[in-house]
């Protein structure tokens, strides 16, 4: 297996320019990609040099040519029915394939469930460094290094990582903290066709199903507008209010990890370090005292509103707005005036 042979290490003076991955599922491409072609953007214009995407997948041509409407220099594709359903060793090998052909400096993914397993395997065979879970993405004006700002013990400091000795300069990025690009009106930037590497076809794991979790769930990572709960509410019984004022609200559905390790909901909605990232244009944190951990997860969002019975909880810290007061009274009145109209 190519894994485990020894790295094959790009040399930095043949490297040039940044590639994205541009994740899709299901034929759809994520906002993710676009957040990537966003933050991609901007590095390559700082750098003076092109932004280059690679797009996996079977029957992506579609997906290829709306990518060009993004800004992208060149769309590398790798189309195959082996890349049909995601699995890492074959991903990882057409990525690396793009990335050996291209010669990138940087190379970003989103902070996905596919970009967490997909770029520390291609980082492993490629011998490079990764900053996981970025914030800040910059380019040093002096070294021309990639400067990758990451959250550090539980969100109480922030780290800038430079990678100086190898290349690409790996990073991942978390979810809405990043502009995505806007979609121009001419499409614009070359397609590239690469093929499958041979050792891509003798995967150990095979893909057999994929089951979605609960119909019709809102992605919490793509939401406008989020309602949570915690351990204040009292018990899983309350977010079925959590829930309603949610779908008054047109959101979706978060919790802190209090709730989820009582069992109270399943993990897929836990907001926070160990959780999901969000940035939604309104959090709404209701029985949530506000932990380091928590606030990691959440304190990105536009607008804050914290609804707890303790005026010292440190989540009112960070609130936008505060009400201090009884969630089983307030959050279903709440629900009631948005579904009114109010």
């Amino acid at each position: 297996m190519e894994l485990m042979k020894d790295p094959e290490v790009l040399n930095p003076d043949e490297c040039r320019g940044v590639c994205i991955f541009a994740e899709q599922r299901r034929g759809a491409l994520s906002s993710a990609a676009m957040e990537m072609a966003g933050a991609g953007r901007r590095l390559a214009d700082a750098l003076g040099e092109d932004l280059h995407a690679a797009l996996l997948g079977h029957g992506v041509g579609d997906l290829a040519e709306e990518l060009r409407h993004y800004g992208i220099d060149k769309i590398h594709v790798v189309d195959d029915p082996v890349l049909a359903d995601f699995l890492d060793e074959p991903y990882s090998a057409a990525l690396c394939r793009v990335v050996r052909d291209v010669k990138p400096s940087i190379l970003l993914g989103a902070a996905t469930n596919i970009g967490r397993s997909l770029l520390p395997n291609v980082a492993v065979r490629l011998g490079a460094g990764l900053t996981a879970g970025c914030t800040g993405l910059a380019i040093d004006d002096a070294t021309r290094s990639l400067v990758a700002t990451r959250p550090a013990f539980g969100g109480t400091i922030f780290a800038d990582v430079v990678m100086e000795n190898r290349r690409p300069q790996i990073a991942t990025v978390r979810r809405r903290v990043m502009a995505p690009a806007e979609r121009r009106d001419a499409p614009s930037g070359e397609i590239v066709r690469h093929d499958l590497p041979p050792c891509a076809a003798s995967a150990r794991a095979k893909f057999l199903e994929s089951v979605d979790e609960l119909a019709g769930a809102v992605d919490l990572t793509a939401a406008d507008v989020i309602v949570s709960g915690g351990r204040g509410i009292g018990g899983p019984e309350a977010f079925e209010m959590i829930r309603e004022l949610a779908d008054a609200l047109g959101g979706g559905v978060g919790a802190s990890r209090a709730a989820v390790d009582a069992g109270w909901i399943a993990y897929s909605h836990q907001v926070g370090q160990t959780g999901k990232q969000v940035r939604p244009k309104v959090y709404v944190a209701c029985g949530i005292s506000g932990a380091i951990q928590h606030l990691v997860g959440m304190r990105a969002s536009d607008t804050i509103i914290a609804i707890n019975r303790d005026p010292e909880a440190p989540i009112f810290r960070v609130a936008t707005y505060g009400l201090v007061g009884d969630v089983h009274k307030i959050v279903p009145a709440l629900a009631k005036r948005f579904r009114e109209g109010g």
